[in-house]
């Protein structure tokens, strides 16, 4: 990716370690811009998404409709796996998506002080 990922945006990644024939995971970038965009942060704080919405149902879930986000079926985000990503492991999709809110972003923290058990 050559261009800094904003806030909400939603990016693909691939880790080094995934099997070879899994292809790239998309996420919604949930650091602040100043991190994102500074020279020298090599990474982004990620939640990864999924399309087994079956289990939305979990407290640590976060429904997203096909709408609100631009892909092509409604996903979750699993606040439970909220991870660092290098810049350098991102990739842009391949038609543009939306970002998500800053509103739906805050309730994700919820999400993910309830995955911390607080």
């Amino acid at each position: 990716m050559n261009v800094a990922p904003s806030r909400g945006q939603i990016v693909f990644f691939k880790l080094p370690q995934d099997p070879p024939g899994k292809g790239p995971c998309p996420a919604i970038v949930v650091s602040l811009d100043v991190r994102n965009r500074h020279p020298r942060a090599h990474n982004i704080l990620v939640v990864p998404l999924s399309t087994s919405v079956h289990k939305a149902d979990y407290a640590a879930h976060l429904l997203l409709s096909a709408g609100e986000t631009g892909l092509s079926e409604d996903s979750i985000a699993r606040a439970e796996d909220v991870t660092v990503v290098l810049k350098s492991v991102l990739s842009q999709p391949r038609t543009p998506l939306r970002a998500v809110s800053n509103r739906r972003i805050c309730e994700l923290a919820e999400k993910v002080k309830f995955a911390m058990g607080c």
